[in-house]
């Protein structure tokens, strides 16, 4: 059975729909977004480890990488899982205090280019929608790796930048080029984005991240993260997954070192 098989099957068009309809409620309502998002979430991770596994992953131990403010530690709680979540930005750790209560998990501010834990410490590891907000994405990526225990899951999910999510809050206005889009907002609204293009949002392509995943020997899945199953071809097809994977999942499986 293929790692994605179990995922495959809730891969469908009416989620499809749902998760891009709960959009709109981003800036106005973050709970029931982010909620959203965060259930969904787990659910996939859960997925892929029983595709993995054949087994549910209750009980094991996922760090979190710049898991913010705590609703994704409400749904990994809720699926059974210890939680750990980092995050740099001490405002980011807040929004969601009152829906997440110290059972849900353990919190540490770190950098996730440097990961203040040891090699082969936790079961999964996962990235969400961190690796467009940093410099150096494939170092990031290694930490990832360097801290899942061998046979275990390490899930990297990144906007893609030629997307049509790829300039985030700046909207379409990234297809002029990033330093463009980041005046014209900073024009239009008087201060720079949040996600500001060179400081805090990347290009990173998808082919870039196949090729670095490709090159760790870890790599067992890719796939779109939004996107019903009978559009994961798209992933195979260079240029096309540029502009229409707006969401790359890479699932990596550490190998345990050679004798």
């Amino acid at each position: 059975m293929a790692v994605t098989d179990v995922l495959a099957r809730r891969a469908t068009l009416s989620r499809s729909l749902r998760l891009l309809s709960e959009f709109r409620y981003e800036q106005a309502q973050p709970a029931r977004f982010y909620g959203t998002l965060a259930a969904d979430t787990a659910a996939m991770v859960c997925d892929l480890w029983r595709g993995m596994h054949g087994e549910s992953p209750v009980g094991r131990t996922l760090l979190d990488v710049g898991g913010g403010p705590g609703y994704f530690a409400t749904a990994f709680a809720d699926a059974g899982i210890r939680y750990i979540g980092v995050e740099p930005d001490a405002d980011e750790m807040h929004p969601a205090a009152p829906t997440c209560t110290q059972s849900s998990g353990a919190f540490v501010r770190a950098s996730g280019m440097a990961l203040p834990f040891a090699d082969d410490s936790v079961d999964i590891c996962l990235s969400s929608n961190v690796a467009e907000h940093v410099p150096r994405p494939w170092q990031l990526g290694a930490e990832l790796l360097r801290v899942t225990r061998p046979g275990g899951l390490a899930v990297l999910s990144y906007t893609v930048w030629l997307g049509p999510f790829g300039g985030h809050e700046m909207g379409l206005s990234h297809y002029l080029g990033g330093e463009r889009a980041a005046a014209r907002y900073a024009r239009k609204h008087g201060h720079p984005a949040k996600n500001n293009y060179g400081s805090s949002l990347f290009a990173v392509s998808a082919a870039d991240g196949l090729d670095w995943a490709a090159s760790t020997g870890t790599l067992v899945a890719a796939f779109p993260r939004y996107h019903p199953r009978w559009a994961w071809w798209l992933t195979s097809v260079p240029v096309l997954r540029e502009f229409l994977v707006s969401n790359l999942v890479l699932v990596l499986r550490p190998q345990p070192p050679l004798d």
